[in-house]
């Protein structure tokens, strides 16, 4: 599959631009796990181009993360296309265009997935962006705002024909929110649409290698795009590629090792940002981390792990969890 020159080899996995989870911490080791191409938090253009230091923040890339994708949003056409002018100069390999995002704060306000709800505006913003910049645009949006209004078969064919190089599909509307099952089959009908020449990349409740190789194999997708099932285990994308590769789910390491990834991730996003922030971006991780999941008594350590307030407090209730696990005595205090 490629997106204009970039070549991300066949059936490649991607890392989902999340909000307070895609840091470039997390998506470092995401591209270490064999994830093929990976996004930024989205950006919002108004902040941007009002140049508020926590959103330019969110533009670094760092050169072993490549290749990396920009994502922004909003509502208008001018502000829209002067982000993705700053965004170009930042030098990503994609630019990628958020209309797909269903939280209230920003579908509320007309952007993300609100952008559903009038197509002809979506349209015009993507064609302006095009135009603006040299560098490849995608496009990530829903298959419409509710069940009455699935537009994504007709839309595609019109992002396509204003110049984007691949189009991502999440298989729920903004109803839906993140709730029900995805729809695989619209998105199929979109990539089976003869009319349809870019790559389509399919999003929506791929969890396990499993998942992602009926993806492939039944709806035709050129990729796959993971999210929440990536959070706290960046190691999935390696599972994944395995099952994908082999048909066989990869045995699991000892669970030192996801405890020692775990606490790379912290380590690298104290370097990245500080010692405060590092640990608030590490959090939702740690929080979410299925090496945790099922085991007995174990809430205060998870509650300690999450209000730990430096990175030695913090550590040390990692180093608990890890006795625990290996049914060690563990003393809380």
């Amino acid at each position: 599959m490629k997106i204009g020159n970039i070549d991300l080899g066949e059936r490649p996995l991607l890392l989902a631009p999340m909000e307070d989870v895609t840091d470039v911490a997390f998506r470092l080791l995401c591209r270490r796990f064999g994830a093929d191409m990976v996004y930024t938090e989205f950006v919002s253009s108004d902040a941007l181009i009002r140049h508020v230091a926590g959103t330019q923040r969110k533009l670094t890339i760092d050169p072993e993360e490549r290749p990396a994708a920009i994502q922004i949003y909003g509502r208008e056409v001018e502000p829209m296309v002067e982000a993705a002018r700053i965004c170009e100069a930042v030098g990503p390999d994609v630019l990628d265009l958020n209309f797909g995002c269903p939280v209230k704060r920003v579908a509320g306000k007309g952007a993300g997935s609100g952008m559903l709800r009038c197509p002809d505006v979506m349209v015009e913003i993507v064609r302006e962006i095009v135009k603006a910049v040299k560098i490849p645009v995608t496009v990530k949006t829903r298959l419409g705002w509710d069940n009455d209004s699935k537009i994504i078969v007709d839309l595609a064919e019109q992002l396509q024909d204003c110049g984007i190089q691949a189009l991502t599909i999440h298989g729920r509307t903004r109803a839906q929110m993140y709730t029900g099952q995805a729809d695989w089959t619209l998105i199929g009908a979109v990539k089976n649409n003869p009319r349809m020449h870019i790559p389509i990349i399919g999003n929506g409740d791929i969890t396990t290698g499993e998942e992602a190789k009926r993806a492939f194999d039944t709806y035709g997708v050129d990729g796959v795009m993971v999210g929440r099932a990536s959070i706290g285990q960046p190691w999935i994308f390696e599972e994944m590629k395995h099952y994908i590769q082999t048909g066989e789910a990869l045995p699991r390491r000892e669970p030192a090792f996801y405890l020692d990834i775990l606490r790379q991730q912290v380590d690298n996003n104290i370097a990245k940002l500080d010692e405060r922030r590092g640990i608030l971006h590490s959090r939702r991780h740690i929080a979410a981390s299925p090496i945790f999941k099922g085991i007995d008594n174990f809430k205060p350590i998870r509650v300690g792990m999450l209000r730990a307030a430096t990175r030695a407090e913090l550590l040390d209730w990692m180093a608990k969890a890890e006795d625990m696990i290996y049914g060690r005595p563990v003393t809380l205090d």
